[in-house]
């Protein structure tokens, strides 16, 4: 199932200023002036939808496999090689009651820069940023300011197992579902699904939650990996 579009990154290094590393951000420089986004729009594959809203989904990705695939494009210079990510916010999404979930619910103006510049050691990609206000954010909050906060909290409280020790041995997505539960309070491996790529490397994992943004059981519809499928996880070179 296709929720959101896959991470891309289109950035062209300014002068750069320091800024705190925030959650898996383990060396994050923000440009003083980031590129402005592009307009995202719905199209005829992708139109608006106003629907009820039945729970919400957080998205986050895992960094090191996305630049393992992408780390040559010009496009990822500023997440593979200026800096350095273990999971990064890719979005937190309205689902609906049933199968179908609203989308593009208003018009989105293009993000201010120091909203794009507040979250880019979350979400490392303007572009990105823009697409999960206008395709999702719109229909739940009146503007990115509350948007993107609420996205940073439920992704800032989230914590992490031993990545490195998960990945040098046999590893199902069950079990490590079963980790990341481990590792926060009052959450079960069946709040969560799995993602990977073709050859089973981890890809994202889709926790999900209820209308009150707190962990909740997924619903059959939510897709993922089988608990018992093969899962790989790439630690990056050493």
């Amino acid at each position: 199932m296709m929720r959101c579009l896959p991470i891309s990154i289109i950035l062209g290094m300014a002068f750069l200023v320091p800024q705190a590393a925030e959650a898996q951000a383990y060396r994050c420089l923000v440009p003083a002036n980031p590129p402005r986004p592009r307009p995202d729009l719905p199209t005829e594959s992708q139109p608006r939808r106003l629907l009820p809203i039945g729970g919400y989904t957080l998205s986050i990705s895992w960094s090191p496999q996305y630049c393992r695939d992408n780390g040559r494009r010009s496009a990822a210079k500023f997440q593979c090689r200026d800096n350095k990510f273990g999971f990064v916010l890719h979005g937190l999404w309205p689902d609906g009651v049933g199968k179908t979930w609203p989308q593009y619910c208003r018009p989105a103006a293009i993000l201010p820069a120091d909203v794009v510049r507040t979250n880019l050691c979350k979400t490392p990609s303007p572009q990105l940023l823009q697409h999960e206000w206008a395709k999702h954010g719109t229909c739940m909050s009146d503007g990115p300011q509350a948007y993107f906060a609420q996205s940073a909290k439920s992704f800032s409280a989230l914590r992490y197992p031993d990545m490195d020790a998960l990945s040098r041995g046999p590893l199902t997505a069950g079990k490590f579902a079963a980790a990341v539960a481990a590792s926060n309070p009052g959450m079960d491996a069946d709040m969560m699904r799995i993602t990977a790529n073709r050859k089973g490397w981890l890809d994202e994992i889709w926790f999900c939650l209820d209308k009150q943004f707190q962990n909740a059981r997924c619903p059959a519809k939510q897709g993922g990996l089988a608990a018992g499928a093969s899962l790989k996880i790439w630690r990056g070179r050493p």
